[in-house]
């Protein structure tokens, strides 16, 4: 933006809005703006390629939680892929990584490599119950973590929260979560699909519909409790759920809530991955 403020014959907006005391005008402005907007906004601000790609940052990487078990599956990974396609300043935008996989993956190698979430795995006595709290792809590591749990052999219950818009079209493994559900693997299978009624429902309303078995869950049986998924506002409302739920079913005032949430965290006992 200083690059085309500088060499545009008419860039004063973008001069303004990059003073210091404009982050919040700036912010504005950039709301679904990528670099070809600002290039066709201000035509005369002219650079050689060369000289334009290295005012540019690189692309940063895409982290995808490993949907499968590699006790299951040795040798595969599996990724859940929400392909991201909108519009924005009248032109159709596209995920960089999401459609790359979904229409030019094909027969191609994918450079892919691995970070690991070290704080972010199944107990290790395998007869802990967890409840997993994963809505839209945030379901990924809960899939890996039942298949886990089925090869393995573990006895712990699992209880999976998942929420999307439709349970037609955006129930991602439903039919699998289903079989586990019905073999015992899941004891508890609760969905929230906040487009499929008049009144959006969440995946923390379900919690609260389930306030007292949660609590038993965790205070009595000593359950992990994961989530996955939106950091933004899903992850927000989920612990202040868990926060809720730990006060009135616990009967603790809103600080010694807060002190057993804190309590989970150090145990590891409350883990999240969320982004």
């Amino acid at each position: 933006m200083r690059a085309i403020a500088q060499r545009a014959s008419a860039a004063p907006t973008l001069s303004y809005l990059l003073a210091p005391d404009r982050k919040q005008d700036l912010e504005t402005y950039l709301w679904g703006m990528e670099v070809i907007d600002f290039l066709l906004e201000h035509p005369s601000a002219r650079f050689a390629p060369e000289e334009f790609v290295g005012l540019l940052t690189k692309l940063q990487p895409r982290l995808y939680s490993v949907a499968s078990s590699l006790t299951a599956y040795p040798d595969q990974v599996h990724f859940i892929v929400d392909v991201v396609r909108y519009e924005s300043h009248g032109r159709v935008r596209k995920g960089v990584a999401s459609s790359f996989l979904a229409e030019r993956a094909d027969d191609v190698p994918v450079p892919v490599f691995p970070s690991v979430a070290k704080h972010f795995h199944l107990p290790d006595d395998p007869h802990t119950p967890i409840i997993m709290v994963g809505p839209g792809t945030g379901v990924a590591p809960f899939r890996a973590y039942l298949q886990e749990r089925k090869a393995t052999g573990a006895k712990g219950k699992n209880w999976l929260f998942f929420g999307s818009q439709h349970e037609g079209c955006d129930f991602a493994y439903g039919d699998e979560f289903k079989t586990y559900l019905k073999k015992g693997l899941l004891t508890r299978l609760d969905c929230a699909w906040s487009r499929d009624q008049p009144q959006k429902i969440y995946v923390q309303h379900k919690m609260l519909e389930n306030a007292a078995e949660i609590w038993d869950w965790i205070d009595a049986e000593g359950a992990h409790f994961f989530v996955c998924g939106d950091a933004r506002r899903m992850a927000k409302d989920v612990d202040a759920t868990l926060r809720k739920i730990v006060q009135e079913q616990g009967r603790k005032s809103v600080d010694q809530a807060n002190e057993y949430v804190e309590k989970l965290k150090s145990d590891k006992r409350y883990k999240r991955d969320v982004y």
